[in-house]
């Protein structure tokens, strides 16, 4: 077999600063040590364009096109009139097509890995070729929780969507040679949906990068010093984060205030909505917007909360926590997939999520020291890859 190999992103894996393009990161990273890897993928925030360069000094050949939020939208609306869910229009493009359809003539390549189920269009003619499916959570199931959380017309839009994505879903891992998922628990989930994939559907789990997201170096405070810091980190244009801190801020939090009037809650991350921004003006409350460092914010704060109430997969925000020998207070949708669970504790409900705030705020356990022993035990990016490594004969198989 040849050593080239295709990876196909929706979104270009670097910087790691947000949940998929940790993972697309370092898949790629790994992948590269292996094969001279060609990379097709989009640019969906202007600020990642300074990054092309970096991503290059991995790859053999590149295509990076700009992904226009808008008409993306609007090329996902074609879905409607031609069945298809709508996701997959939305990442429909010609130069790409070419630019694949290019590569796999001219070089022969016999090996692709996919990330994301929508960019498994681009290669589902070349069956002649080994393809591994990254399809790192079950989106269409999301699109089903986002169907109830929803008021008429938008429930009927992603009930629809679900539908039809769980379909393509099924017909992608029928047809390719593996697919893989971020957790065991996603993987079984999606066995059940197409149970006629069962024997190609596997899991490896995301890593930390311990080093990095580690406790014993020294970080400037963010904090005023009166201030007893609750922490939560994330893109703050994704819907789940968005009503993760609207829920905490008007139902949690005014209930840790009450006892606990120093506490203030930051939210830490790019792109904050409107919705998110206009929290700030309540008590209690900072919304921070993009920072260079999400390390000085954690290494600081009291806790970190993961109050997700829509989650798939494994959530970073939380692992890189418990890297950093915080505890979390998290839903149980935030914590399904993590292995262990050691430094975190589980609020079902605001009474109870803040009751467990409060605890922490008044004395912190030593749960932090548990959360860093189970990253290190569990969350080893290399190691963690390995069983995606395997399928493609990569000698650490």
């Amino acid at each position: 077999m040849s050593e080239d190999l295709l990876f196909l992103s929706h979104r270009i894996p670097y910087p790691p600063n947000k949940g998929d393009k940790i993972r697309s990161f370092h898949l790629l990273k790994h992948l590269s040590r292996f094969y001279k890897v060609h990379l097709g993928t989009f640019i969906d925030d202007e600020a990642d364009w300074k990054h092309v360069e970096d991503v290059k000094k991995m790859c053999g050949k590149c295509c990076i096109l700009p992904m226009h939020p808008r008409s993306s939208k609007f090329r996902g609306l074609s879905g409607l009139v031609s069945g298809k869910a709508l996701t997959i229009p939305c990442y429909e493009n010609r130069v790409l097509q070419a630019w694949v359809d290019n590569l796999m003539l001219n070089l022969s390549v016999e090996r692709i890995v996919v990330f994301s189920s929508a960019m498994a269009q681009y290669v589902e003619k070349f069956e002649q070729a080994l393809r591994i499916m990254d399809f790192v959570d079950v989106d269409s199931d999301k699109w089903t929780q986002y169907a109830k959380a929803k008021a008429w017309p938008l429930n009927l839009l992603y009930r629809r969507e679900g539908r039809l994505l769980e379909a393509y879903e099924r017909k992608i891992a029928g047809a390719f040679d593996a697919s893989f998922f971020v957790s065991p628990h996603e993987a079984d989930l999606f066995k059940t949906l197409a149970p006629e994939s069962s024997d190609r559907i596997h899991a490896y789990c995301n890593g930390v990068d311990a080093d990095y997201f580690s406790p014993d170096r020294t970080y400037p405070n963010p904090y005023a010093a009166h201030e007893q810091a609750i922490v939560f980190t994330g893109a703050m244009d994704y819907w789940p984060n968005i009503d993760a801190v609207k829920w905490f801020a008007q139902d949690v939090l005014p209930l840790v205030l009450t006892k606990k009037p120093e506490a203030r809650f930051y939210i830490v991350g790019s792109n904050p909505s409107r919705a998110v921004t206009q929290l700030a003006s309540l008590p209690g409350i900072a919304v921070t917007g993009r920072v260079d460092d999400v390390r000085p914010y954690l290494a600081h704060a009291m806790l970190a909360v993961a109050p997700l109430r829509i989650a798939r997969g494994i959530q970073n925000k939380v692992l890189e926590a418990m890297s950093m020998g915080k505890p979390v207070v998290a839903t149980p949708q935030a914590l399904e997939g993590i292995a262990g669970g050691e430094g975190c504790l589980v609020g079902r409900d605001a009474g109870e999520f803040a009751s467990l705030v409060l605890d922490l705020l008044d004395s912190v356990r030593s749960m932090g020291e548990a959360g860093r022993s189970c990253i290190l035990e569990h969350y080893d990016w290399d190691r963690n890859l390995t069983t995606l490594s395997s399928y493609l004969d990569i000698g650490t198989a």
